[in-house]
């Protein structure tokens, strides 16, 4: 008998694979919410122990990979056009997308005195933003900078960062002046104190509502990833790390 069951056993180790082997969710995440997506990662495998493997870009760059077949399970990008786009080419699941996460955009630099002022005066040096084509970001950078007027000013001192993460990095490296990013990105330690820091209305541009969709219908445990970040642990690190969640 109990060679019966040892045969069982491994029959259903050969099938299924060992009794704690996990789905790992495979999420691609635009550039700025990284950070907060590795925490919430974390926290998702605690509670689960399903693993999140993090792929990060700009948003547009990440659409483009889905929509040529790159095998994420679920997307979470910095707008809701996208995941808008991918639901009606079916190239994620109807009806799955929800905002889990509304960002607010921030004037920062490591030089300037008065980022206002500095977006203002050519002699104050570069302006990174994100590429508005791609990056929702920059996209908002890009409607602030027209709301104030000063559009036609920056547009020639502008260096444009594949996305929000490396607008940023212009800026501390000191090969921008200032930077107009995510507020979420500025409060690393990792970056050089801030001389001056400006908190944009969120008037002066598009509401940036940040949109996480299901792409691979098939993953439970992508299911369960969305459902996580509609809970309350997951709403305190979103939080937490400077973006606003709705309730």
């Amino acid at each position: 008998m109990s060679h019966v069951r040892a045969g069982a056993a491994f029959l259903l180790v050969f099938l299924f694979g060992p009794v704690q082997a996990q789905e790992a969710v495979r999420v691609a995440v635009a550039s700025n919410f990284l950070d907060t997506a590795a925490v919430l990662g974390t926290a998702f495998q605690h509670d689960t122990g399903t693993e999140v493997r993090l792929s990060a870009g700009s948003t547009g760059k990440l659409y483009a990979q889905i929509i040529n077949g790159a095998p994420f399970d679920v997307f979470l990008a910095a707008d809701i056009e996208r995941p808008a786009l991918l639901e009606q080419s079916g190239h994620a699941v109807a009806g799955s997308g929800r905002i889990y996460a509304r960002g607010r955009l921030v004037v920062w630099s490591a030089s300037a005195k008065d980022c206002l002022a500095a977006l203002h005066e050519d002699a104050s040096g570069k302006v990174a933003i994100a590429n508005p084509v791609t990056a929702p970001y920059g996209r908002a950078a890009r409607e602030f900078l027209q709301d104030i007027g000063a559009w036609e000013r920056v547009a020639p001192r502008i260096v444009y960062g594949q996305n929000a993460v490396q607008a940023l990095q212009f800026a501390a490296t000191g090969n921008a002046a200032v930077a107009i990013v995510a507020r979420s990105q500025v409060s690393s330690p990792a970056l050089p104190p801030a001389a001056c820091r400006y908190e944009v209305p969120e008037a002066q541009h598009a509401p940036i509502a940040q949109q996480a969709v299901l792409i691979n219908a098939e993953s439970d445990a992508a299911r369960r990833f969305l459902d996580f970040l509609e809970s309350d642990e997951a709403r305190h690190i979103i939080e937490r790390s400077g973006y606003e969640v709705g309730r």
